[in-house]
């Protein structure tokens, strides 16, 4: 299987430059100059060209757009143009933040996801599988933007003037006394903050999951196999965990890759909502400055993790199933 997932990462590469590509026309084919961004009245032309030269926007785009791809492939992202100091520092600043927030959310999506679908699938057609498909569906149709401000209406500011036990922070990833506090504290501070933004992210693909996870269980829990394994007199907990989940895997997994992009270009918004310190809203941010190298280096990361996150998902098959072989 090594070979085969070494095989799949080098081919990712052209697929991750050409993204990276598109961004890169696409951005500077755009109208607006960033140099605009230090225009006004009081600062002559001759130094506004000066700036565009300084910033080597006065290039033609091909020549440009080959010193980039130079730069990039010895990992030197550039400067940001608005910020002034080298984008590595500012990725490494949010770059964590932002992982912590999508690994706190994929284990939310599928955790939840799974153990609904698997509920609903073995009470099927009782009151509570009916009434878990209306919440799932109203969670799946529901914008991610709304429902965070929704939460953050509720559990945070409603909260607080409810006198409720928990309350949680609306905004940031720590409190203004984060480091007054002890080390246990600190923890729990940071598990605080992430709670909305976590569930914010989380729910609507979590409702998703359990969709897919109920009705490949149900056509699982069909098979002769399974019928075979309840007649040996084995536990309905054994049948059910053991042998019809891990056969329903397979779906799921496979939207393990499709899901880990959707947790990040969603984390775009949900940073920007709850003030999460992490990269979506740096290249939010980027993109109404036109600050070229930060969107560039951002969307080429945010592409490796989708090819990493489709990686992982071929490696689980085999894991799941063990009938999956790559050799």
């Amino acid at each position: 299987m090594g070979a085969y997932l070494l095989r799949r990462l080098l081919g990712a590469i052209p697929l991750v430059l050409g993204v990276a590509t598109l961004i890169f026309f696409v951005l500077n084919l755009a109208p607006g100059d960033p140099a605009a961004l230090f225009a006004n009245p009081n600062v002559p032309p001759e130094v506004i060209e000066q700036i565009r030269r300084n910033l080597g926007l006065d290039q033609p785009l091909g020549i440009r757009y080959l010193k980039w791809l130079g730069a990039f492939f010895t990992g030197n992202f550039g400067y940001s143009f608005a910020q002034g100091r080298p984008v590595l520092d500012i990725l490494k600043e949010a770059l964590p933040n932002t992982l912590e927030l999508a690994a706190a959310s994929l284990v939310l999506v599928f955790v939840l996801g799974v153990a609904i679908g698997v509920f609903q699938a073995v009470h099927q057609h009782s009151a509570a599988d009916g009434i878990l498909s209306v919440v799932a569906l109203f969670f799946y149709s529901m914008p991610s933007f709304w429902l965070g401000l929704m939460l953050m209406l509720l559990f945070a500011l409603k909260a607080h003037e409810w006198g409720w036990l928990f309350a949680l922070p609306a905004t940031g990833i720590t409190s203004i006394d984060y480091d007054y506090l002890s080390a246990g504290r600190k923890v729990l501070d940071r598990l605080e903050h992430l709670i909305l933004p976590a569930v914010t992210l989380s729910l609507v693909l979590a409702a998703g999951i359990a969709r897919y996870t109920r009705g490949q269980m149900l056509e699982v829990i069909r098979q002769d196999y399974i019928r075979t394994a309840r007649a040996k007199g084995l536990p309905e907990r054994t049948v059910v965990l053991k042998h019809a989940l891990r056969n329903s895997l397979i779906p799921v997994i496979t939207l393990f890759g499709l899901y880990l992009p959707l947790l990040f270009s969603g984390a775009v918004f949900v940073e920007v909502i709850f003030s999460w310190p992490g990269m979506g809203r740096i290249i939010v941010d980027a993109i109404f400055q036109r600050d070229y190298p930060v969107v560039m280096a951002t969307s080429f990361l945010f592409a490796v993790l989708t090819v990493v996150g489709n990686l992982i998902a071929d490696a689980l098959y085999a894991v799941a199933d063990p009938r999956i072989r790559y050799d």
